[in-house]
């Protein structure tokens, strides 16, 4: 099994409009609530899971999908950004797997992303 360390932080940059070909992998009776950009590709959050998409080579065309079921998530944290120096937010997950950190860009807002998680894990 690969090492989980190489897939443990993701930067989201902004919120985007939900992908239109995201719903060939949704499951029965699962939507898509809200994606954000990342550096080469998207996060999706879903009524379900995680998702994110990771376009890889020079050429973007392969791509590798990770998805994290909320019900994995056992604790979070989140935090913002500090000011002048510190200009990007985090969120912190603590799964049944291990540790995953999600940098935030200035154009995502930390509070949003912690109601998601929130929303996702707590109902």
């Amino acid at each position: 099994m690969e090492s989980i360390a190489a897939i443990t932080s993701w930067t989201l940059q902004q919120e985007i409009p939900v992908p239109n070909d995201v719903t060939q992998i949704l499951v029965q009776g699962e939507q898509a609530v809200a994606a954000f950009k990342t550096f080469r590709d998207s996060a999706i959050f879903t009524t379900k899971r995680l998702i994110v998409r990771d376009a890889q080579g020079l050429s973007g065309k392969k791509v590798e999908m990770y998805s994290l079921p909320y019900k994995n998530i056992v604790m979070w944290s989140s935090e913002n950004a500090g000011g002048m120096f510190d200009l990007n937010s985090e969120v912190e997950l603590w799964t049944k797997a291990g540790h995953i950190k999600l940098q935030l860009g200035k154009g995502v807002d930390v509070r949003r992303i912690d109601s998601l998680i929130a929303w996702a894990v707590l109902q």
